[in-house]
């Protein structure tokens, strides 16, 4: 069966929420910052409101459960789409544009020795070194060489490239919240069996310890895909459907397997609802792992994928 995206051709947001538990207990760890550790806040009405993952972070999950890190490629039903790798002299591979903390503006793929694909960007996009940035433009050129930018957003902070000005932000943005949270505060001890009195500076000794974690009447996971920016890439309907695919696979794949947070986080999904445009199905993943290769080789046929669809970037010290 065909995936039917109608319903949202005219909305410009699709706005998804996960209710999440703990998939044991009732405690579980959210994320940290330095400096700040968990990231609590009052919300309008006075709740107690914690963050669990943020938007940064989920951008990164919904990419890593789209890798195959055992065969170095995309998960089965992605395969063929565009992606750069980044290996040594010697072939061997570094990272790549999916899981490269900046994706297509890694140093790794712009800044050694191996200017390949920085010359083609900068040839591809000389035309915008003055005046407004064309982001059709840019966006045809992402969807040749790294499909997975345009989802997930992209700042070529180069003054060589249109003076670092070519930047498009995340159409796929999600992060996880608590509700009326409680802290559940616990601790322990490492021991030091030999000599517990050592210098605990040197990792010695026994160092006690305390240890927050948190409870949760309510655990949501957000998901926002912005259509509207989607639909103003310029790409037409063909692409447009495969990112939507794209994007949705991501979700549901995320939702199955990728809710293992940290060691003591580690979630199951209660309930999916599309909450606008309510009229919209989300496509179950068995569906999206059918029809996928499909729109991919779709795509390719228009040859508005680069060819070979791997690009690879050499990196020497």
């Amino acid at each position: 069966m065909t995936i039917d995206f109608s319903a949202l051709a005219t909305a410009p947001r699709l706005l998804l929420e996960a209710d999440l538990r703990p998939l044991q207990g009732t405690r579980f760890q959210p994320t940290g910052f330095p400096d700040l550790g968990a990231a609590r806040y009052d919300g309008p009405d006075g709740r107690q409101m914690l963050l669990v993952e943020s938007a940064q972070s989920m951008a990164n999950r919904l990419e890593a459960v789209c890798w195959d890190t055992v065969v170095d490629d995309w998960v089965e039903a992605l395969r063929g789409l565009p992606v750069i790798k980044v290996v040594d002299d010697k072939g061997k591979a570094l990272t790549n544009s999916v899981l490269e903390s900046h994706r297509i503006n890694s140093p790794y793929i712009l800044e050694g020795k191996d200017k390949s694909v920085f010359d083609r960007l900068k040839k591809e996009l000389a035309d915008m070194e003055e005046g407004a940035v064309d982001i059709r433009k840019l966006a045809k050129v992402l969807l040749q060489l790294d499909t997975n930018a345009l989802i997930h957003g992209v700042f070529l902070a180069k003054k060589d490239l249109a003076g670092g000005r070519l930047r498009l932000p995340r159409v796929l943005s999600s992060f996880i919240e608590a509700e009326n949270v409680a802290v559940a505060q616990s601790g322990g001890v490492k021991n030091d069996h030999v000599n517990p009195s050592g210098d605990t500076a040197k990792g010695f000794g026994n160092v006690p310890f305390s240890r927050d974690e948190y409870t949760a009447p309510k655990i949501t996971a957000y998901f926002n895909i912005d259509l509207s920016q989607l639909r103003g890439f310029g790409l037409g309907q063909q692409v447009e459907n495969l990112l939507l695919a794209i994007m949705c696979y991501k979700m549901c794949r995320f939702l199955d397997e990728g809710l293992r947070l940290r060691t003591a986080c580690d979630f199951d999904l209660a309930e999916l609802r599309v909450a606008r445009p309510v009229a919209f199905n989300l496509p179950d993943r068995k569906t999206l792992e059918v029809e996928l290769p499909r729109l991919i080789q779709s795509v390719a046929k228009e040859k508005l994928f680069a060819d070979p669809a791997v690009t690879t970037v050499i990196w020497r010290k």
